[in-house]
């Protein structure tokens, strides 16, 4: 009895140390591709700031290629903005919803970090943001056919606020008291999904 316990115990840490492996190279991954980039960063460097062999790195994500992917694979769980005041408190909601992601979320800012200086990491930003940041302005936006232009004009104000404040660490966007950070962007962003038409 004793031996099957031990061996039902042990099958069922190995899913356990698979994921504390995946969870070691992607931590490692991030932080490797957001001091380096892209190019520089290298699978063997980021197995050995996880401290496995590289092997194991090819062995769950194939190449760097795939591990990048999965290292910025995010879902920026948007909140749905269809029930409230579509001409008020859309922006709010919105600009409240990314600093919490942004503070609590190292992943933003490595993809950030990597997607400013590097192809493969601007075109999973524009994935991300286009797949995500569209149906919300779907929600608000009072024309169909500007829906694009207007997540587009969004994304630029919350990446612009996310570079200064999180990545260059502006002392004047940094130093900004988070109600003044929502005060300040949060009726642009509902300018850009609600207002009429320049």
């Amino acid at each position: 009895m004793n031996g099957s316990d031990s061996t039902s115990s042990a099958g069922s840490d190995t899913p356990r140390r698979s994921d504390a492996t995946r969870g070691a190279i992607l931590a490692a991954a991030r932080e490797r591709f957001a001091t380096d980039g892209y190019e520089r960063a290298t699978i063997r460097a980021i197995a050995r700031d996880a401290d496995i062999d590289p092997s194991m790195v090819m062995r769950y994500y194939g190449n760097k290629e795939g591990l990048f992917a999965a290292a910025v694979a995010i879902d920026l769980r948007l909140p749905d903005v269809s029930g409230a005041d579509r001409r008020r408190d859309a922006g709010r909601i919105l600009v409240e919803h990314f600093l919490d992601m942004w503070e609590d979320n190292e992943v933003l800012t490595a993809l950030l970090r990597v997607g400013v200086t590097n192809q493969a990491g601007a075109e999973r930003m524009q994935t991300i943001l286009r797949d995500q940041l569209l149906p919300v302005a779907r929600q608000v936006c009072p024309d169909p056919e500007q829906v694009p232009a207007r997540a587009a004009l969004m994304a630029s104000q919350l990446l612009g606020l996310a570079l200064t404040r999180y990545v260059l660490r502006m002392p004047p966007a940094a130093g900004l008291a988070r109600a003044e950070v929502v005060a300040w962007l949060a009726p642009t962003i509902q300018r850009y999904l609600s207002a009429p038409s320049p």
